[in-house]
């Protein structure tokens, strides 16, 4: 049985993530800024009240932790904001990059000293954040935020390496969320296949960027 940290787990793919583990008998704690009746009916440990944008709430967080083990630190909260050109939002950009990019860093940083070597992080992105894949352009600052994570991820992966600590970039495939208006597949079958990339996740195989069907995205 291993240890699992779960972001954005009240809803979504996150409680997915989060149904699944607990129903193989991993260890669970799901971390959101408001708990849902849905996550609070797993009996997984829910610490609620955290918002991986702000400083002083992630160090809530590490110090409700205390002391204990992580196996596997999932980030998966995030947020899309819908932008066109001539009509953008400089501010809700801002807040996608808060939410997107520098949460999952955030949170690593905060946490990484629960994690000891074969110990693995894994961010949840989208293969949005491609730029060689990029076919429609649109939505620039989710773009911009999950390209931006992507770096992040891949200066983790040197940053841990060391500590024998494996990252993970993971896209979920289009899922059918509030945060998708619904189109895609169930968050079932996406929690189903990330959950088979982070059990393949090694430090053979660190710092890859996979789409959650198991197959490598381009940068």
């Amino acid at each position: 049985m291993a240890t699992y940290l779960v972001t954005g787990a009240n809803r979504g793919i996150g409680l997915a993530l989060c149904r699944q583990l607990a129903g193989r008998g991993d260890e669970v704690i799901g971390v959101c800024r408001r708990s849902s009746d849905e996550l609070g009916k797993l009996g997984v440990e829910v610490v609620d009240g955290i918002d991986v944008s702000d400083g002083e709430s992630v160090e809530r967080l590490r110090d409700t932790l205390g002391e204990r083990a992580i196996d596997v630190l999932i980030n998966n909260a995030g947020i899309l904001r819908h932008e066109r050109f001539g009509q953008i939002d400089y501010d809700t950009m801002l807040e996608q990059y808060r939410v997107n990019t520098l949460g999952p860093l955030r949170v690593a940083e905060a946490l990484v000293d629960r994690l000891g070597k074969g110990g693995k992080i894994v961010i949840i992105t989208s293969r949005v954040g491609s730029i060689e894949d990029n076919g429609s352009g649109g939505n620039y600052g989710y773009r911009a935020s999950k390209a931006a994570v992507n770096m992040i991820g891949k200066n983790l992966m040197h940053e841990l390496a060391p500590r024998g600590i494996a990252v993970g970039l993971l896209h979920p495939g289009l899922v059918a969320t509030g945060m998708t208006g619904g189109s895609g597949i169930t968050p079932a079958d996406s929690a189903r296949g990330l959950i088979s990339r982070i059990d393949d996740l090694t430090m053979e195989n660190t710092g890859g960027f996979w789409h959650a069907e198991g197959y490598r995205l381009p940068w």
